[in-house]
């Protein structure tokens, strides 16, 4: 019997062992997407309790608790954060081959030294140590990302952020990761919701255009883009339903949006027809920019209604959505590549059923302007577990080029999250020592450690343009 995660957690052969401990482990973090709040990192805040820092905003963990049967009060209510965090820690030792398992553990390890187990005749014990842990100058925000070898963040930004403290961390010479923008306009685009009017008139007020036409809003965003563009933004990030190809004309989509400024609702095509036109111009604009373009989708939300009126959004009430036709991704992608003006692009789907429908995808639109220009990315959300992610990089490898992938994103909001790119990379180097191991691939160092250490840092460095050097 093996021990509990000891150092070689998940390295199965001799090989797996060496690819992780001599290259991956020793390679740093770049952080392209997350969801951190740029506020803390310039406070440089130090958390008072394990709660606050490991249970405030993660719906991963709430979902699980939920699965339990724990009352709400004890995972979003007013009951004490030490009453939450007990009620983490009973479920905690139920969550066999659950990811949380790892992931909470891997976190206990490395940022508290605790090599225990967590669970509901431990929880006094963790409470205690990791508060106690909690209040070392060593455990604020800004020396979280040192110990995790940090050195880039891209956060998650709306088009109307002022991205004043993402200026407060580049203007503060004593901390030396860069903490860059990520445009998301995902509120910019959804014409369906009912607070869309409300928000295009806080963007016309940020971006000093007057908009009353769909000409106006596409003004409006530029002159945002180039704002985020004039504080290092080069990342934009989509989270969409779909990937939608509905195309229409200008006069069509000017009509559309007249109607939608008055007020009227919009049928389902006419919201496509829109969604189309927009994506397709921010796309273009990257280009022109040269940023790279994210397209998540796949994800059903707020499906719980009684829910979502208690607690809003992004509190784990979201799931799979079935429907992602390869068709018209295949079809966005070509619109913009007979104008030569495709983007840098990466692909996300939370179904991993569209792994090979991704994969074939990205074969037709590779050109010689980047490596692997048309990513599939990492396993994203209910997929990040080992099952989800060798699936993925085998689906990768099958199809595409697996030694070009930029790699794993934290995609959290939690600042001991970095241990999910630990996850990630024992189970990149098992898979690699695995085909090693099994002689279908051979055993070159030089390539294997070019591999390992491009897709855990150096290809996304790369990717992205970040500047780094």
């Amino acid at each position: 019997m093996k021990k509990f995660m000891d150092e070689n957690f998940l390295l199965e052969t001799e090989t797996a062992q060496k690819l992780y401990h001599e290259y991956a482990a020793t390679t740093p973090i770049l952080d392209y997407h997350c969801h951190i709040n740029p506020k803390e990192i310039a406070e440089d805040r130090k958390f008072e309790n394990i709660t606050q820092v490991w249970l405030g905003g993660d719906h991963y963990k709430w979902r699980f608790m939920r699965s339990c049967g724990v009352e709400e009060k004890y995972i979003t209510g007013d009951s004490s954060d030490k009453e939450k965090f007990f009620k983490w820690a009973e479920c905690l030792g139920k969550a066999i081959g659950n990811p949380l398992f790892h992931w909470s553990h891997l976190e206990l390890q490395r940022y508290f030294g605790y090599y225990g187990v967590l669970n509901k005749n431990t929880a006094e014990e963790v409470w205690n140590l990791c508060n106690e842990k909690l209040q070392e100058d060593s455990m604020s925000v800004r020396n979280l990302i040192r110990q995790s070898n940090v050195t880039l963040i891209c956060t998650t930004d709306d088009p109307v952020d002022s991205l004043e403290w993402h200026q407060k961390i580049k203007e503060d010479e004593t901390f030396e990761v860069k903490v860059l923008p990520a445009w998301r306009p995902d509120k910019a685009m959804n014409i369906e919701k009912p607070e869309y009017l409300d928000y295009l008139a806080t963007l016309s007020k940020v971006s000093g255009v007057e908009i009353k036409s769909f000409a106006d809003l596409k003004a409006a965003l530029v002159n945002r883009m180039e704002f985020f563009a004039s504080q290092g933004c080069c990342v934009s990030d989509h989270a969409l339903e779909y990937v939608m190809y509905e195309p229409a004309s200008d006069e069509e989509i000017e009509e559309i949006f007249a109607n939608r400024l008055a007020g009227k609702s919009v049928c389902k095509t006419c919201e496509l027809k829109f969604k189309t036109a927009f994506i397709l111009f921010v796309a273009k604009e990257y280009n022109r920019l040269d940023w790279a373009m994210q397209l998540h989708y796949g994800c059903k939300r707020d499906n719980n209604e009684l829910m979502y009126q208690s607690l809003g959004p992004d509190t784990g009430y979201d799931c799979i959505n079935n429907y992602a036709p390869s068709a018209q991704m295949a079809d966005f992608l070509n619109a913009l590549i007979k104008t030569d003006q495709l983007p840098r692009t990466i692909i996300y789907s939370l179904n991993p059923n569209d792994n090979e429908a991704i994969g074939t995808i990205l074969g037709c639109f590779q050109d010689s302007t980047a490596i692997a220009k048309i990513q599939q990315g990492s396993a994203w959300w209910f997929n990040d577990h080992k099952v989800g992610m060798q699936n993925q990089m085998i689906s990768l490898a099958n199809l595409g080029n697996l030694s070009g992938f930029v790699g794993m994103l934290t995609d959290s909001r939690s600042f001991l999250s970095y241990t999910r790119h630990e996850y990630f990379r024992r189970i990149l180097c098992n898979l690699i020592g695995n085909w090693v191991e099994n002689g279908e691939y051979p055993c070159d160092w030089e390539m294997l450690e070019e591999i390992v250490r491009g897709i855990s840092y150096n290809n996304a460095k790369k990717y992205f343009k970040f500047p780094l050097d």
